[in-house]
């Protein structure tokens, strides 16, 4: 069964007036209010208020105690639109530009198509969660009870991927994206005249040598077969032209795919930096702040969804490697078992990568996902 044209018309439609109005984490207050009013029209038990303006629609059929959940993100990024389209953003210096209205678009069409499915037996939730880009609405969601009030046997997410063309699901099992964590080290040394260097120990020099010996961690003390990153984004000091400062901030990114490797990570970047600091004269303070989880998909769940895509006409498994990025999904699935999907969304037009101020959704994916949900729901909650 597919989700019918009428549907998906009006998704494309409700995902365009999202595209419209976008809204940064915890103040979708309207958006939340938008997917409420639906939900409870097509005879959703609703809920609101989980992590500040998160809503979860319930629909029981049937006496079956089985559950799924399916979860869509509906926060946008502080970037300024350059689409030119004619449902580009109207507040400035927001704009959707990861998806997230496509996934909450594609999220209510499976929600109204099933609202008319016979046949089905158990519980069924879907779940639209704030905050997702970095600011913690996941774990915010199950710290506040998501999984205790709205029990769930497996729960599914997806994400648009441009990278991979439109027909394309990846669903595979283990680590599909990584951990992340951000780091911040002060170099703090002694400031002196820039023409007499002498005199002091140079925070800047110490700073630059320590940028150059984090990248040694990757090559040197993590195995070439496993997955890590450490990124410096980010270096401060000094604000003028002839004074070496007192002291210098490096901030940056790790990632990685498995614990023991994070593990590694934090206690080379400590160990590195204190071990540069000394060579120069300086002291080095780091703060080390873990993020969010590797996303890691159930076997059973992964499979689950490679079946249910093998059947879709308009979907082809393929296998792709894990991504670098993260997810907070990721702390969904710490708790209840499931997968998080990718759907391939490189078509005509649409070559933009995410987060750039000129991505737009690409509106074929939403026959593609609702339709993948739908059949992912009946073979979930298909009678004994």
């Amino acid at each position: 069964m597919e989700v019918s044209d009428e549907i998906v018309t009006e998704a494309v439609a409700w995902r365009r007036h999202l595209h419209q109005y976008p809204e940064l984490a915890y103040q979708e207050h309207r958006t939340s209010e938008f997917i409420a009013s639906r939900l409870s029209k097509w005879g959703y038990s609703v809920h609101v208020g989980l992590a500040g303006t998160g809503v979860v629609g319930t629909l029981t059929r049937g006496s079956s105690r089985r559950s799924i959940g399916i979860r869509a993100d509906m926060d946008a990024l502080p970037i300024t639109e350059q689409t030119g389209v004619p449902h580009a953003s109207r507040h400035a210096g927001i704009m959707h530009a990861c998806g997230h209205d496509g996934h909450v678009a594609i999220a209510l069409a499976a929600a109204r198509a099933a609202a008319r499915l016979a046949g089905i037996d158990g519980t069924l939730h879907f779940i639209f969660q704030p905050a997702e880009e970095g600011e913690g609405g996941a774990r915010r969601m199950v710290e506040e009870g998501v999984f205790r009030r709205f029990p769930c046997d497996s729960v599914y997410a997806l994400h648009n991927w441009p990278a991979l063309p439109i027909g394309t699901c990846v669903a595979q099992e283990g680590p599909v994206m990584a951990a992340s964590a951000t780091f911040e080290v002060v170099m703090s040394g002694r400031g002196c005249h820039g023409a007499m260097p002498q005199e002091g120990s140079d925070s800047i020099l110490a700073s630059s040598q320590l940028v150059c010996s984090l990248q040694s961690i990757v090559s040197r003390s993590v195995s070439p077969g496993a997955g890590a990153v450490v990124s410096v984004t980010q270096l401060h000091g000094g604000d003028t032209w002839n004074v070496i400062p007192d002291r210098c901030v490096i901030r940056g990114t790790a990632r990685w795919l498995e614990e023991s490797v994070g593990i590694v990570l934090e206690r080379r970047i400590r160990q590195i930096s204190a071990s540069v600091a000394v060579a120069f004269g300086c002291e080095a303070s780091v703060r080390f702040e873990r993020r969010v989880p590797a996303t890691v998909n159930d076997p059973e769940s992964a499979r689950r969804v490679r079946e249910v895509a093998g059947a879709h006409p308009g979907l082809t498994v393929v296998r792709a490697m894990a991504s670098m990025g993260s997810e907070d999904f990721a702390c969904m699935l710490e708790t209840t078992p499931g997968c998080y999907v990718w759907l391939g969304a490189k078509g005509e037009g649409n070559f933009c990568g995410l987060h750039s101020p000129r991505y737009d959704f690409n509106d074929e994916l939403v026959p593609i996902g609702s339709t993948l949900w739908l059949a992912l729901i009946r073979r979930s909650l298909a009678p004994p």
